[in-house]
């Protein structure tokens, strides 16, 4: 017999267990961690800590080390600021100038000099892309980029110095560690296995089961992008792992912190805002991250998945959202958490469509719920096409809600024969490209939005028979982007034009 530890359970195992074996009911999808026995150590990563007046920075050097930054004086002072860049220094560096500009990311940290003197060599932060020559070598000169402090960079002004430089340690295992998929991967005597992440929201006391709202906006968006029960790691770094799903979502700062090991936060500004961070080393607080949550379990999933890799992700509290669901079912369910549902309506068939407060925490807290709801022959049941209309399904989610919850809606505009379009408010920002267009015939209940070769880009609509010649919105198929199905065809006919319409997405 040999023996495992299995999401920190202790197992006795037989010669050709395999992970199916353990963990039976397991997604082959997501990745499980794997870590085989070695010895313990501390080694130094390839980051440095500036600590300055206006507060710390964390640097990654990338590639070959051009200059041992530990070895720099400390009391350098900022010597020139702009829009672009701040500069500080002086001190002797050996390097040739190349006297040309070069291009330069909002981050990166430059070896460069005054009157192309490496004796008067600077450390060069670029606050924001652009073009120059700042006296660097050939290569551009770029030593690595900052991955923590981009706000005391910005800060950094005449006066500021560093204080110090010193490289990161971190806690490292000489091991055989990785993730798989491979339900049929035999394991053996003292491996651990991690299946899953769970993480404990920020506002919810494990210990005495409480509730406090302070960050309830925020820790939603983490529920609502991490409500598959997924987490998907679109960038791997040395500090982190992020996950794109909510990408682009505007989020609030509510709750700052150091960005402790096991932190969960939401980025809160930039291009990545609404993305969902686990770290995986200690950071200082940054003001464009709002912290949602902690790690409790699993975080050797965090520090081991590829870019790439999914993972299993368990939050407590689950996400209380009863919009979508039917009357008959929320009152039992409100009931199980302790919470108080106050209908608008108390009759047979009623579908919620919103919900009073929005959010989970909220909920919680109070223990109590008002909902709003309408007959369930005004919720039409359909089915989006991600898989061939990614982009189109997207917009879609975005102009009628069902981006935060499984109810969307939109007012019927116009009916006639097989066809019902439904009016849009899209913003002139946004482009609907071609994307999934028929080619020979669309269904009945085809559901499609016509893209941006038409006038009437944004336009939705559905016909209730097959057509060989126009789409769903009456639109040439190449001006027409399939974007699913409507399950509830024969709800459409009792339908009225400027009657408000709920769409509920279902999943296959």
């Amino acid at each position: 017999m040999a023996t495992v530890m299995l999401d920190g359970n202790r197992m006795d195992i037989s010669t050709g267990t395999t992970l199916g074996d353990l963990l039976p009911d397991h997604d082959p999808s997501l990745s499980i961690a794997i870590i085989k026995p070695g010895i313990s150590s501390h080694t130094e990563t390839r980051q440095y800590l500036l600590k300055t007046t206006a507060g710390e920075i964390v640097v990654e050097i990338s590639g070959e080390e051009k200059l041992p930054l530990p070895s720099l004086p400390s009391g350098l002072e900022v010597r020139w600021q702009e829009r672009q860049t701040v500069s500080i220094g002086i001190f002797p560096a050996i390097f040739a100038p190349a006297r040309r500009p070069s291009r330069y990311e909002r981050g990166d940290l430059i070896l460069g000099c005054g009157g192309y003197d490496p004796a008067q060599s600077m450390l060069v932060f670029s606050r924001k892309t652009h073009s120059a020559d700042h006296g660097a070598a050939g290569d551009g000169g770029v030593l690595g980029q900052v991955v923590s402090g981009r706000g005391v960079m910005d800060r950094l002004g005449p006066g500021d110095k560093i204080l110090g430089i010193e490289p990161v340690i971190s806690f490292s295992e000489s091991v055989d560690a990785f993730t798989t998929t491979d339900m049929g991967f035999e394991v053996s005597d003292g491996m651990q296995i991690i299946s899953h992440v769970r993480i404990e929201a920020q506002g919810y006391d494990s210990a005495i089961q409480r509730y406090t709202n302070l960050a309830a906006k925020s820790v939603e968006l983490m529920l609502l992008a991490l409500r598959s029960g997924k987490f998907t790691g679109s960038q791997r770094m040395s500090t982190h792992i992020r996950c794109d799903t909510l990408a682009g979502t505007s989020v609030p700062y509510e709750a700052g912190s150091s960005r402790r090991e096991g932190s969960v936060m939401l980025r809160t500004s930039g291009k990545k805002q609404g993305s969902v961070y686990i770290y995986t080393e200690d950071l200082p607080r940054s003001l464009a991250h709002t912290r949602t949550g902690q790690v409790v379990h699993g975080i050797e999933i965090a520090k081991i998945a590829k870019e790439g890799d999914s993972f299993e992700v368990r939050v407590t509290p689950a996400k209380f959202d009863l919009v979508g669901v039917s009357l008959d079912k929320a009152i039992p369910f409100a009931s199980s958490q302790g919470v108080k549902l106050i209908p608008d309506r108390e009759e047979p068939d009623r579908i919620i469509i919103s919900q009073e407060p929005a959010t989970t925490l909220d909920v919680l807290y109070e223990g109590r719920v008002e909902v709003k709801t309408v007959p369930g022959s005004q919720v039409i049941d359909i089915i989006l096409d991600d898989l061939h209309a990614p982009e189109t399904c997207r917009i879609f989610r975005e102009i009628t809600g069902l981006k935060f919850h499984d109810v969307g809606r939109l007012p019927l505009f116009f009916a006639f024969d097989d066809v019902y379009l439904f009016e849009t408010k899209v913003p002139k920002t946004i482009n609907i490209k071609p994307e999934n267009t028929p080619e020979d015939e669309v269904t009945a209940g085809a559901f499609a939005m016509t893209n941006e070769s038409r006038k009437g880009a944004g336009m939705v609509g559905v016909r209730t028979n097959d057509n060989s010649e126009f789409g769903p919105t009456s639109e040439p198929f190449s001006g027409t982007n399939v974007l699913g199905r409507v399950v509830d065809l024969e709800k459409l006919s009792a339908l009225k034009e400027g009657d408000m319409v709920y769409f509920r997405e279902v999943h296959q």
